[in-house]
């Protein structure tokens, strides 16, 4: 990360809020950028030394030292280094703040609106920024698939995280530069965790649910939810901004992080619901289509009807946040509340219709935990009459434990499933394959009848599309938006719509793009 604001060692530390231990090397080297990634080092550069479950990058402090790095940050010890040594207890604080200061702290001279849940944070992302929009305001949005700053769209990676800190602080940089006043970020738990998000400077923090996901990293829900939480304790430490800061939580009163987190927030709140009308902001008379929702929002006396785009009671909730942190946290009129929420046509693989033609429903979807899986079949359910066609997988060397609660949800809402393959990486996909399986039976799944292993997606999608009669629903769950598939350490080029659109045009005998390869099609 090459700067253009050009401080020293020193100008940077000043302000630290942590415990640091300087080395007693007395240069003070300006400093050119901040990083964590030792092949990216360019002269001048402070590289961060991070542990992570793979790598640790205590190891490539010579060699960072040798590429022209100004300075070393870590927590381990050493006292031999030509260059400035900065000791700490936890290095990844270290690099959020000093990619902040590098950055002369971009997050304090903007109004910071971070989103996180298990599930529904693009979504309810996305929509909020429209929303900001459509309210005439300059406003930028950092989510997992992408950053946006006015008119550019930067590709946030292939698989869902929160950028880096150095990334995050660059994004927020270059819209602080670029004269927005907004920002939208979407924060998932890792990057609460592991600071990514911190010296961000977070005005509204929205809710959307927790729920199954995560255990893999976390270890268990305590720590998990403790994760999701330092958005909401973190409001009260966002210092005053000249232009005035809310500090405000918009909590989920219908889902079960409601009491944990509503007794650990200490600034402003409000809620929303879409079953109690006491929330602040209450949905009702809600109607489902192919075409989206129609429903009407409560908020104080103010009743008012919004069209959406979008399929799914769980966006009706996500409509819900969105208007919450608009109308409480940033004073936006309910027009442009309205208008931002019809304004906004999908999300890329969230609930997203692919239609060739066909007689039937085909819909691409992103959920890949237990209750984002529940959502998407209960929005399919209410579709159609005919039967729901679903099509997903579980991953490897992630959170075991969903893979049986996602096959137990799957035989008991779907009529037809097929388990096939999502990123199964070096575990084997075949006993993946046989856990599911083995759950789906004890659920009452009969496979072959009801359930069918798949080991190739593109076979599976197929296969579904093949057995769909008019009126069903076909859907994919898992993958969404992704561009990759991981077997081994190799990702695959693969996108879920692109197979959706190859299976119905060789179904249908159209033209079409081919069926992305896999491994698993030999």
């Amino acid at each position: 990360m090459t700067g253009f604001i050009h401080q020293t060692l020193n100008d940077l530390l000043r302000g630290y809020p942590g415990a640091c231990e300087l080395s007693s090397v007395t240069s003070n080297p300006l400093v050119t950028g901040i990083t964590y990634d030792s092949r990216q080092i360019e002269p001048g550069n402070i590289f961060v030394a991070l542990e992570g479950k793979n790598t640790d990058g205590h190891r490539f402090i010579r060699t960072a030292i040798e590429q022209g790095a100004a300075a070393i940050a870590g927590c381990k010890p050493f006292t031999d280094l030509d260059v400035p040594y900065i000791r700490v207890a936890d290095p990844r604080h270290l690099l959020a703040y000093l990619s902040a200061a590098f950055y002369n702290f971009p997050a304090r001279k903007m109004s910071m609106i971070g989103v996180t849940g298990t599930d529904g944070k693009t979504t309810t992302t996305n929509l909020i920024y429209e929303i900001l929009l459509k309210a005439g305001t300059q406003a930028g949005m950092i989510s997992t698939v992408n950053a946006t700053i006015g008119d550019e769209v930067i590709d946030t990676g292939f698989h869902v995280t929160t950028p880096e800190a150095p990334e995050v602080q660059r994004y927020l940089s270059r819209m602080q530069s670029a004269g927005l006043t907004h920002v939208v970020l979407e924060t998932t738990s890792h990057g609460l965790e592991q600071h990514r998000v911190s010296c961000c400077e977070f005005d509204v923090g929205v809710i959307t649910n927790i729920t199954h996901e995560h255990l893999d990293y976390h270890g268990s829900y305590e720590a998990y939810w403790k994760a999701k939480s330092r958005l909401f304790t973190g409001l009260a430490e966002t210092a005053p901004k000249s232009f005035g800061n809310p500090r405000l939580a918009v909590l989920n009163l219908d889902d079960r992080s409601y009491e944990y987190l509503n007794n650990l927030t200490s600034v402003n709140k409000i809620t929303y619901s879409c079953k109690d009308p006491q929330a602040d902001v209450f949905a009702t008379n809600i109607q489902h289509s192919p075409n989206g929702l129609h429903f009407d929002v409560k908020i104080r006396e103010n009743v008012f009807p919004i069209r959406c785009l979008l399929i799914g009671e769980h966006n009706v909730s996500n409509c819900l946040a969105a208007a919450g942190a608009a109308y409480f946290g940033l004073g936006i009129g309910i027009d442009s509340i309205v208008r931002g929420i019809e304004s906004l046509k999908g999300i890329p693989g969230r609930m997203e219709l692919i239609d060739r033609g066909q007689d039937f429903i085909a819909i691409v979807d992103f959920a890949h935990t237990p209750n984002a899986l529940l959502r998407a079949l209960e929005a399919a359910r209410q579709l159609t009459a005919g039967r729901i066609l679903v099509v997903f997988g579980s991953a490897g060397l992630r959170d075991r434990e969903k893979r049986r609660l996602m096959a137990e949800i799957a035989v008991q809402w779907a009529d037809m499933t097929y388990l096939t393959a999502e990123d199964p990486r070096t575990e084997s996909l075949d006993d993946i394959l046989a856990e599911m399986a083995d759950a789906a039976e004890k659920r009452g799944g009969i496979e072959r009848e009801t359930f069918w292993r798949v080991a190739d997606r593109g076979q599976a999608i197929l296969q579904a599309v093949k057995s769909a009669r008019p009126g069903d629903v076909v859907i994919a769950c898992g993958k969404g938006h992704e561009q990759s598939m991981c077997f081994g350490e190799v990702e695959y080029p693969w996108d879920d719509r692109v197979a959706m659109r190859a299976a119905l045009a060789q179904h249908l005998g159209l033209e079409g793009p081919k069926m992305p390869y896999l491994p698993t099609r030999n």
